[in-house]
């Protein structure tokens, strides 16, 4: 059983501060050529490293994939539910293709096993039906429309009176992913920080500098007082991939979550050894201060009594499903830009362009499907510098 809790983040994206603080004379300073904030970027990180250039990525937790990255279906997705020429559609179509190929080069666990999306009434027709043109439209060329008894005799316990199959979702090791792209950044030179915490930064001389601290000394830090940074940090590049603290690292407001139809529901995933997993459903929870989302302080626990939401779901097309079969399993948390009542929002790839600070690329809402897109979003931004 899997809880999926989600954060929310206004729309409205503030920089980082544009003024030089003082009091920071006595403060180290440092040199770099390219950042990533968190590991959530290592593969952005591994990418920029193959391009020659010397990464230095900075993570607050003790290893990398704590937080979103761990904490996921681990599903390849096709690209169907996301707008046309959106960039959610686009990285998704691309990072599959260039997913698979990474795996069975480098022999990343994973499994092609294809997707039902299922109509359990006469009413759900229609909407299948618009998710194939979804999906045609972002150029998933393999979908299939079934009768629900040619999908019924593909799973037998399944009750459908339509589906939709899409041959090329799959399922992926995630960790085993980011362990190879992390080998990968490390042998071009990459270095990573763990332990360390960007808390802020300013703007000097048209440099953008940041405040580096280590982690156990933001978690010391007494609410509402401010954190001096151990670190001045004066890079040419960098990229906030920091996951769910991106938005506070730039100095976005936190406001309070989307509506229950901002998820897909709770639908059926089978992992790597074969155990079956459903979810996720949606809990809503308020935005927790700044230096709990840099140190990933969130309660990832799921209920024993949350199963009830389940059944009835899970009924409406598993209708033999027994009671008391049940069992927690994990909860994540994802990264939304939309506020309650507001349709879903695209990937955020915020550049000079956009916020005015030089050698600054923002990487907002890289929820679902930020797994499957990683490699296809290190391309393009990496095409684009």
């Amino acid at each position: 059983m899997l809880r999926n809790t989600i954060r929310n983040c206004s729309s409205k994206i503030a920089t980082a501060i544009k003024s030089s603080p003082r009091g920071f004379a006595a403060t180290p300073t440092e040199t770099a050529d390219a950042v990533v904030v968190g590991a959530a970027g290592l593969a952005v990180a591994r990418e920029l490293a193959l391009r020659g250039r010397e990464v230095l990525v900075i993570e607050s937790a003790g290893t990398f994939g704590t937080g979103t990255s761990s904490r996921n279906s681990e599903v390849i997705h096709a690209g169907i539910y996301y707008p046309a020429k959106s960039l959610k559609a686009r990285f998704c179509v691309r990072g599959k293709e260039l997913l698979y190929k990474y795996c069975c080069d480098r022999g990343i666990p994973h499994k092609q096993l294809g997707k039902l999306i299922v109509a359990t009434s006469v009413a759900e027709i229609p909407k299948l039906e618009n998710l194939m043109r979804f999906g045609i439209a972002n150029g998933v060329e393999d979908l299939r429309m079934m009768e629900g008894s040619d999908a019924m005799r593909m799973e037998p316990e399944l009750q459908c009176v339509k589906a939709l199959l899409s041959p090329s979702t799959g399922i992926v090791d995630s960790h085993s992913f980011m362990l190879s792209l992390l080998g990968e950044a490390e042998n071009c030179k990459a270095t990573l920080s763990y332990n360390t915490t960007v808390v802020g930064g300013h703007i000097e001389g048209d440099r953008l500098h940041l405040h580096i601290s280590e982690s156990k000394e933001l978690a010391n830090n007494i609410v509402d007082s401010p954190v001096l940074p151990q670190l001045i940090l004066i890079p040419r590049l960098v990229i906030n991939s920091a996951g769910l603290s991106a938005v506070p690292l730039a100095r976005s407001h936190l406001i309070y979550p989307m509506p229950e139809d901002g998820g897909i529901g709770v639908h059926v995933t089978i992992d790597l050894s074969g155990l079956v997993k459903f979810g996720p459903d949606v809990e809503w929870i308020s935005g927790p201060d700044d230096i709990s989302s840099f140190l990933n302080r969130f309660d990832y626990s799921v209920s024993s009594d949350r199963s009830a939401r389940f059944y009835p779901e899970i009924r409406k097309y598993f209708r033999n499903l027994k009671d008391g079969c049940l069992e927690p399993g994990y909860s994540g948390i994802r990264a939304k830009l939309c506020g309650p009542k507001q349709p879903p929002q695209d990937f955020m790839i915020q550049g000079e362009d956009v916020h005015g600070v030089p050698g600054l690329i923002n990487l907002f809402g890289i929820e679902s499907p930020g797994l499957t897109s990683s490699l296809a979003i290190a391309e393009y931004i990496v095409s684009k510098l």
